[in-house]
């Protein structure tokens, strides 16, 4: 499920994962050692991930290669 909130999308963790091609804990992994700063939300003991910001990390990313 998708929340929709003020013209951007919400993904949980695992639609996040799905998204960047990775698993959830491979997620949970990056935000508890801070090894990337991709910002999270918590609500209703969920953990949500921006659309604009996955975008942002992956064009961040990909500027390396």
């Amino acid at each position: 499920m998708t929340d929709k909130v003020v013209g951007d999308f919400l993904l949980t963790r695992k639609e996040a994962a799905k998204y960047l091609g990775k698993s959830p804990g491979t997620l949970a992994v990056w935000h508890s050692t801070n090894r990337y700063n991709l910002k999270l939300i918590k609500r209703f003991g969920r953990t949500y991930y921006r659309l604009t910001e996955l975008d942002a990390f992956l064009e961040n990313q990909t500027k390396f290669f």
